[in-house]
């Protein structure tokens, strides 16, 4: 059975004071939700010491990004077993501004999500095209590439760590957002590219990404193959953040 999943990707956002206060106050609040959500929050790795006192076990947290390596004379990179160590459950992998910003490739993304799930760490890698790529009748090809070549490495025993994450480029801090009816129609084919990878795709949660606000999470969240959401501007707000993680039906 899929999990029902929203994530809170701070980026380089926030503060000691915030990382404390708005994960206090998140607790608080969803601890009481019955929809049956997993909340996580990924602030910056300097911070994932604060989350994690303020997190309890209501809340589960992890890290933006991770190495491909194991140990080394990587500086500036921390590893998989380091957040691990750190009591992280979750990392994002691939995120498009890793891709654009830093250059990372579909060989990069494999690399990295093979380190964190054969630390039993749960990967959660984004996917997604751009407004020309789109607008080029390519959307669902270079999506399901990327779902391919990402996840390549990952053995039969360790589909349960992962989790996909469908963010169109040209919906990520742009205010845009797709539809209801155009993010399902990803989810749906994503699902099928992972069936035909000899995954359990049934079994593997599908979140949308891209400008998820409070007054459109509900429509998003009722799609059938979309099992919850990577939010990034508004996990800032706690408010906005709650209100999103009570957007997910429950029962489903």
């Amino acid at each position: 059975m899929r999990r029902k999943i929203v994530a809170g990707n701070w980026k380089m956002n926030g503060s000691k004071d915030l990382a404390r206060s708005l994960v206090s106050y998140v607790r608080s609040r969803v601890a009481s939700l019955d929809n049956g959500v997993e909340v996580v929050i990924v602030p910056p790795a300097i911070y994932v010491g604060d989350v994690a006192e303020s997190a309890d076990d209501i809340l589960a947290f992890g890290v933006q990004n991770v190495g491909q390596w194991a140990s080394g004379a990587y500086t500036g990179e921390i590893s998989a077993e380091m957040a691990g160590d750190q009591g992280c459950r979750y990392a994002l992998v691939g995120h498009s501004e890793r891709r654009q910003i830093f250059g990372e490739t579909d060989n990069v993304v494999a690399a990295k999500v093979a380190r964190l799930v054969g630390n039993k760490l749960n990967a959660i890698v984004c996917v997604g095209e751009t407004l020309e790529e789109r607008e080029a009748g390519k959307a669902e090809s270079v999506v399901a590439d990327q779902v391919r070549h990402g996840l390549a490495a990952v053995s039969r025993d360790q589909w349960s760590c992962i989790v996909v994450a469908y963010e169109p480029v040209w919906a990520i801090g742009t205010g845009k957002t797709a539809t209801a009816q155009d993010a399902q129609a990803m989810h749906a084919s994503i699902r099928k590219v992972l069936s035909e990878m000899g995954a359990p795709a049934e079994d593997i949660s599908l979140l949308y990404g891209g400008s998820v606000k409070a007054d459109n999470a509900a429509a998003l969240f009722a799609e059938p193959d979309i099992d919850g959401g990577l939010i990034g501007g508004a996990s800032l707000v706690a408010e906005d953040f709650v209100s999103i993680c009570r957007a997910v039906p429950a029962g489903t």
